[in-house]
């Protein structure tokens, strides 16, 4: 029998890659993580992390925990709510960042309206920086967006992932161009990100399709118009990352955090609701990347000989 909690700590070390950043979203220390994962390990007689002071990965046994963990935790949390005697009800305001909708978790919120029918669920869909604003107007109950590692620490860390330049395999950049953009309106953050970046390194640029809408912005990079910034672990389907040899500065980690507004403000049904769709979110976290390029297979760069100026995506 595998213990709840270690499954749950072990979740959120898998998902935030960090024994620190899951110590702060469970609210324990990070001695109890610590802990937690070698007793897991020691119940499955396998290793499940490999760890330096620098970084933590998962072992191919690990990998194999996860799915374990999310059916186990699923399960016990069904059948929590099914003797609890409890329903949630009331209104729920919720905001997600249009990047997480072409993931997986329009399957999280199905389950969750079938689980809670009687919660009036609002979906807002919006770029992170808006949804932020909205938040602290106290027009969401919780968000689900990015956050720069840089901003301060607070809500939940869902994962963190790190951005990335993404276009269309047969695109090619002339270095000797301005580098065509395919941007959000400001404020968004992947936008800020990548002008801030290229005004750094004094690399030239021009924006060739601005977009609210991020279908238009893959509808546009799919099209060849250019380069987009864009999380590494939710490129849409069509898009590759740009290779390294193409000279693009380095883009940086980016948060994918949970934020619920301030508790005395709300009701305890809407309280009440929010946590339970945060609980939904975190035990799915892994599950809402999406491979980083076709079939999961790695991205090779490609320059065509006698074209040095230009570089091919793969």
């Amino acid at each position: 029998m595998f213990d709840p909690v270690q499954l749950r700590t072990f979740l959120a070390v898998s998902q935030t890659l960090s024994f620190t950043q899951a110590a702060h979203r469970l609210g324990v220390r990070q001695s109890t993580v610590s802990q937690q994962v070698r007793r897991l390990e020691e119940a499955a007689g396998r290793r499940l992390f490999v760890r330096d002071t620098h970084s933590v990965e998962l072992t191919e046994d690990g990998e194999a925990m996860l799915g374990f963990a999310r059916t186990i935790l699923e399960a016990n949390e069904r059948a929590a709510h099914w003797f609890a005697g409890t329903r949630l009800r009331g209104r729920l305001r919720f905001g997600a960042s249009e990047d997480f909708v072409l993931t997986r978790l329009p399957e999280v919120l199905e389950r969750f309206r079938r689980e809670h029918p009687e919660v009036d669920l609002e979906l807002t869909v919006d770029l992170s920086d808006t949804l932020h604003e909205q938040m602290a107007a106290g027009r969401f109950d919780l968000v689900l967006v990015k956050r720069h590692p840089r901003q301060p620490q607070n809500g939940r860390l869902v994962w963190r992932d790190r951005l990335v330049w993404i276009g269309s395999e047969r695109l090619r950049l002339n270095a000797r161009r301005p580098l065509p953009l395919v941007v959000f309106p400001a404020p968004a953050i992947t936008r800020a990100r990548a002008l801030d970046v290229l005004e750094r390194e004094g690399r030239a640029w021009r924006v060739t399709c601005t977009s609210r809408s991020l279908n238009g912005l893959v509808a546009a990079a799919r099209a060849g118009l250019g380069v987009m910034a864009h999380t590494r672990g939710m490129i849409p389907p069509g898009l590759v990352p740009v290779p390294v040899r193409a000279g693009l500065p380095e883009l940086g980690a980016i948060d994918v955090v949970l934020l619920q507004g301030p508790g005395p403000e709300r009701d305890s049904a809407a309280r009440g609701s929010a946590e339970a769709l945060s609980q939904a979110i975190l035990a799915a976290g892994d599950r809402l990347h999406t491979p980083a390029g076709p079939d999961g297979q790695e991205v090779q760069d490609v320059i065509e000989p006698g074209q040095g100026d230009f570089v091919q995506i793969p």
